[in-house]
């Protein structure tokens, strides 16, 4: 019975289709399963189709929504990012994330924590330090509806 069943595998192994023995040596095994299993082949393997439709070829550019819109800012804003008129929030963000790593504005101790010069106290409310998570909350008054 060891030798059928690493033949079996062997087959699965090599992707080949294992056909049953119509009678086996042991009667456990008759009782468990019927005669028809034995007779009949097995094809091991599997085959999947996939299909995609037709995508257009005049696919329309997509507007920016939600925080990818550009939006007016306010003169204060306006001017820390060099007389922008108008931006995304995102890359506001990513302008002043970037002003913080140039002037190494971070707390040594807590990198989490903003130490405030005067420009960043323009947009910041007036605040000395601000922790990185209210950065996002602070610069919210200054995007005009």
């Amino acid at each position: 019975m060891a030798t059928m069943s690493l033949g079996v595998f062997s087959s699965f192994a090599a992707g080949e289709t294992a056909s049953f023995p119509k009678s086996a040596s042991s009667p456990a095994l008759r009782v468990a399963a019927p005669a028809a299993f034995y007779s009949c082949q097995v094809n091991l393997r599997t085959v999947r189709k996939f299909t995609c439709a037709a995508v257009p070829e005049t696919k329309k550019e997509r507007l920016p929504r939600g925080i990818m819109k550009p939006r007016r800012v306010s003169p204060e804003m306006q001017a820390f990012l060099g007389g922008v008129p108008e931006i995304p929030r995102t890359q506001a963000l990513k302008l002043i994330w970037a002003y913080i790593k140039e002037k190494d504005l971070q707390d040594p101790q807590d990198k989490k924590v903003i130490i405030c010069d005067e420009n960043l106290k323009k947009i910041f409310a007036g605040k000395e330090r601000v922790g990185f998570l209210e950065i996002a909350g602070l610069i919210t008054p200054h995007f005009l509806k």
